[in-house]
């Protein structure tokens, strides 16, 4: 009996730092794949500006529901690195359109991990586009192991943190801000 309780107690054991490797780290917290996209990103630090950002377009329920979506999250540093005042700019009310169409050129409908995006690449011959929620398309190529995203104007974001798993899609962190045309 106490074998079979010691093989019950290691299995639940494994069982729990295998669901624990899952999770990644983000922001100084673990981002968990049984929360949506907007629970685990209200818990990093590095996102405060982008989670104020969804608030503030009213994107919230949407981010909440059951996708599946892909989001290129841009770190609090890639929004700072903005031009000056020009989150607070997109933040003002009167702004919500244009902020609304910053935040879905972050996102692509369906869940795409890194492994089908780089596929993608490699089939694309060194290039893959996707088609954004706001309509304009990304454009994505590999640099060594890097995967990079450039806007409609050519600027590039690098992928920071891959795959970070959610109930309702996929997350990848950028160190850019992608801006649409």
């Amino acid at each position: 009996m106490k074998k079979v309780a010691t093989v019950a107690i290691a299995t639940l054991l494994f069982a729990g730092c295998a669901n624990a490797a899952m999770e990644k780290m983000v922001g100084g917290a673990p981002m968990y794949p049984s929360k949506t996209i907007v629970e685990n990103a209200s818990q990093s630090k590095d996102h405060t500006t982008l989670v104020a950002a969804v608030k503030a377009a009213g994107l919230v329920d949407t981010l909440s529901g059951k996708g599946p979506f892909t989001v290129f999250a841009p770190t609090n540093a890639a929004f700072a690195a903005l031009p000056a005042g020009t989150v607070d700019t997109l933040l003002k009310p009167e702004n919500k359109g244009q902020l609304t169409k910053v935040l879905t050129y972050h996102v692509v409908p369906g869940k795409i991990d890194a492994k089908d995006l780089v596929a993608d690449i490699k089939k694309g011959n060194g290039k893959a586009m996707l088609k954004t929620v706001e309509g304009m398309p990304l454009t994505f190529t590999q640099s060594g192991d890097a995967v990079m995203v450039a806007d409609a104007s050519g600027n590039m974001a690098r992928v920071t943190i891959a795959d970070v798993q959610q109930s309702n899609g996929v997350v990848h962190v950028i160190d850019k801000v992608l801006l649409p045309k």
